[in-house]
């Protein structure tokens, strides 16, 4: 079975910057289109960016395009997000995603398009 596990989390002061890892196991098929979600205490998840088009576009929600980034390491099958300039607005728990599809720019921000998630990582920007 698939799985997907994320990880560099942790507590940072506004401004500060982490990278978040998701790594990949089991399964045979390529993942060919690769997101992060986040999900704040008391509000539903929110798309935060996408990896598609087997890695050649990416897409970014407004309230992180500029400070975020993602890209992708195939031959580790591992997939990251740079969160530069962090605002306490940034606090929430982050969750990785995967699809073997190659989705369509209107269809990446959609979380129940992604076959496969990770089991998330907390991410506290202190003002």
């Amino acid at each position: 079975q698939v799985q997907l596990a994320e990880s560099g989390g942790g507590l940072v002061q506004a401004g500060g910057s982490l990278r978040l890892s998701c790594a990949v196991t089991g399964g045979t098929g390529g993942r060919r289109t690769w997101a992060w979600f986040r999900q704040a205490p008391g509000k539903e998840r929110e798309f935060v960016a996408a990896d598609f088009r087997s890695g050649s576009s990416s897409h970014y929600a407004d309230s992180v395009k500029g400070r975020f980034t993602i890209s992708r390491d195939n031959a580790k099958m591992t997939v990251y997000l740079q969160m530069n300039s962090l605002k306490p607005e940034d606090t929430a728990i982050y969750y990785c995603a995967a699809d073997n599809s190659r989705l369509i720019l209107s269809s990446v921000r959609v979380a129940e398009r992604y076959a496969y998630w990770g089991q998330g990582t907390q991410v506290t920007v202190s003002s």
